[in-house]
């Protein structure tokens, strides 16, 4: 049976090399994604973006392809109505911080700046598209996240997680000294992810999560399997150290055989049967 509704992550899955729709993981140009979404928007069937990316950023991407809504910084914000309304997910936020934003309290803390320091030239602020973010804080790296997460529980910050996003491409901004690629990370409160934010926006629509299809590249995208009837993960994605095993040890998620893009329009046709 075709989905009710489908939840994609954008950047990796549905758009490839530098945020192109119209180009493979490997550079060629192909129109497969976007015969996909044309095939997705004409059987009715609506499409949510869910990205760690902000709420502004979404909005405008939203714009372009024609979404029904999206879920911002990685389950911290559901969006709908064209961005006109949306709902703030704070998680385990302490309640002695009821009407702060996350990311309010986190900056009084001082939690960054001191999980920064003592992490030198490992973490940094993902500049510039951290600035705006309201849910959780958004870093760039190479970190070990249960390490983190141990050293946050010691400092009595236990109710903060930081959560891997996957690779991003080295640039000359970037003032990190590590190997390779680095990753996005996101700090932000326990009880936040992209799968508490799709039962969420499921229940507000009033769907069966059973039939609604998520599509995704990374370990993030894979905390979407339980709020949805099926989870695809691209192949780029599936090539990730772990991630195979992990994917095999879940219930109803597959990999894709295209990657990025290729892979996406694999999965919407999977979703529309």
């Amino acid at each position: 049976m075709p989905a009710a509704i489908v939840y994609t992550d954008l950047d990796g899955t549905m758009v490839g090399p530098r945020g192109s729709f119209v180009h493979t993981a490997t550079g060629e140009l192909t129109a497969q994604p976007w015969t996909a979404l044309l095939e997705l928007h004409r059987a009715g069937v609506p499409l949510v973006l869910v990205s760690g990316r902000t709420h502004a950023q979404l909005q405008e991407a939203g714009r372009v392809f024609a979404v029904d809504g999206h879920i911002a910084e990685l389950g911290s914000l559901v969006s709908w109505a064209g961005g006109r309304e949306t709902h703030l997910l704070t998680g385990d936020l302490p309640a002695e911080f009821a009407g702060r934003t996350p990311v309010e309290v986190m900056a009084g803390l001082g939690v960054v700046d001191a999980l920064v320091a003592a992490w030198p030239g490992q973490l940094e602020w993902h500049s510039p598209w951290h600035a705006t973010h309201t849910g959780d804080a958004m870093l760039r790296g190479r970190v070990g996240t249960a390490e983190v997460d141990a050293w946050l529980a010691d400092r009595g910050w236990g109710w903060l997680t930081l959560k891997d996003n996957g690779r991003v491409p080295r640039t000359s901004r970037m003032t990190l000294d590590v190997e390779g690629d680095p990753h996005v990370f996101h700090l932000m409160p326990r009880g936040i992810g992209k799968g508490s934010a799709i039962a969420w926006d499921l229940a507000r629509r009033a769907i069966d999560p059973a039939d609604a299809v998520a599509v995704g590249d990374s370990v993030s995208d894979l905390e979407m399997a339980p709020a949805v009837g099926r989870l695809f993960i691209t192949a780029n994605g599936a090539a990730v150290p772990g991630m195979a095993e992990a994917i095999a040890a879940l219930p109803d998620v597959a990999a894709t055989a295209g990657a990025m893009g290729l892979g996406w329009a694999e999965a919407v046709r999977a979703a529309l049967g």
